[in-house]
């Protein structure tokens, strides 16, 4: 009986990989229209992982003939997605099934209620109407098509869905020139503290020296800039040290002007723009686009039968959450993993790559290589392989406190608190 994949992405496909190595027969279901049809929609940001830490290695011995591209080299999303993916997708074959969207995954003849045969009977994945049996699910969908909201409760702010038309959820392709048109000259708000945010703040910051009326307004929720620019030198992948650092320099250079403590709970449209209202009552001046970046979730809604065990906070597996929470830490990194932290009180189904992390941030793809490498080895019956850690993560270089609500000094304030406050980015 064959083992389904949900989602062509770069995990999914390495989770491919790995069952034909094992001698198993896998089943990918992606729901786009090509295999890695979420980092196509992201091709122009370059990565921070060079190609070294971009191939997995089952994949690799599958690519046979395949030139394996510089391993220093940071690609960007198309040219993972062309030199890499769709290579692996092609070696798998009719393996790979596209436009191929997962409706519903459950126990064969049983909703979640049910006790009886949940150890004997297979799973069974709905697409549409058609029904396919497996012995094992591997759910590699990840969190790309359920971005955040605006509204800092983590819902939509009011007028959030009007305001639709000036408000983005992905990082701007400003090398498309109608995209380049919509940003040039305007006053930009872009909320978020990740490093879709960073990489954001780089693109405008970049369009302001060549456009001199841009401005980037940049909000955060946090209550203070600390450390979210990163590790700098102290980051053991170069190229996030240094995306960080060009973040902080665009703001030294004046085209940022950044808002803290800045949760939005309104939109309001007006004649000159959009006029952001945070929760506690703080207008800004108008801006004409917003970008948001405030990180992703997982869509859960087609796994309700299903007996998954998640944290309460961050919707990842329960043994995984404590080692990647960032309301504990912000260091961005996690201890190798594997079947363990993964498993779920539902029998052969696993939550692997992006969706893994709930809403947690910073997935390498290295961590989803191990994920499945792990979880592959389980479902082939070899326990010993699945426990064993084959995997160095590289730390970031920034660690400790809290990463995405900073403590005020001062509560006497009540719930209110201290208000947005704009501050000078003069750094070092």
């Amino acid at each position: 009986m064959q083992v389904v994949v949900v989602g062509g992405g770069p995990i999914g496909l390495a989770a491919a990989a790995h069952l034909l190595d094992r001698g198993l027969e896998p089943l990918v279901l992606e729901a786009g229209p090509v295999a890695g049809a979420a980092v196509a929609e992201w091709h122009h940001v370059r990565l921070f992982s060079p190609w070294s830490e971009l191939v997995d290695p089952a994949a690799a011995k599958l690519l046979n003939g395949w030139q394996r591209p510089d391993p220093e080299v940071y690609p960007t999303g198309q040219e993972w997605a062309e030199l890499y993916l769709q290579p692996l997708a092609k070696a798998l074959g009719d393996r790979v099934r596209v436009n191929s969207p997962v409706t519903g995954v459950t126990r064969r003849g049983r909703d979640r209620v049910v006790d009886a045969g949940r150890d004997s009977e297979p799973l069974t994945v709905h697409v549409g109407d058609e029904r396919i049996t497996a012995c094992a699910v591997i759910d590699a969908s990840g969190t790309w098509s359920a971005p955040n909201p605006l509204g800092g409760d983590g819902l939509p702010a009011v007028g959030e869905r009007a305001a639709a038309d000036r408000i983005v959820y992905r990082v701007p392709d400003l090398t498309d020139p109608q995209v380049r048109a919509r940003y040039a000259g305007k006053r930009i708000a872009v909320a978020g503290a990740g490093h879709s945010a960073l990489t954001a703040l780089v693109a405008l910051g970049q369009l302001a020296e060549q456009e001199p009326d841009t401005r980037i307004v940049w909000l955060l929720r946090r209550g203070a800039v600390g450390n979210v620019f990163g590790g700098g030198d102290a980051d053991q992948l170069p190229a996030r040290g240094a995306l960080g650092q060009m973040a902080r320099a665009h703001a030294r250079a004046g085209y940022v002007e950044t808002v803290t403590g800045f949760r939005t709970s309104e939109v309001e449209q007006a004649a000159d723009g959009l006029i952001l209202i945070s929760q506690d009552g703080h207008r800004l001046d108008a801006v004409d686009e917003v970008v948001v970046l405030t990180g992703f979730r997982p869509d859960l809604s087609w796994l309700s039968e299903l007996r998954l065990e998640l944290d309460a906070t961050l919707q990842a597996p329960v043994a995984l959450a404590p080692l990647i929470d960032p309301n504990v830490h912000s260091c961005g990194t996690v201890y190798p993993h594997g079947v363990k932290e993964l498993s779920h009180p539902e029998p052969n189904f696993y939550l692997v790559g992006m969706k893994s992390y709930g809403r947690a941030p910073t997935f390498l793809a290295m961590t989803g290589f191990e994920q499945v490498r792990s979880v592959v080895a389980a479902i082939a019956g070899d326990r010993a392989a699945a426990e064993r850690v084959e995997l160095t993560l590289p730390e970031t270089g920034v660690c400790g406190g809290s990463g995405v609500f900073d403590q005020q000094a001062d509560s006497s304030g009540g719930c209110c608190g201290v208000g947005p406050q704009p501050v000078t980015l003069a750094i070092g």
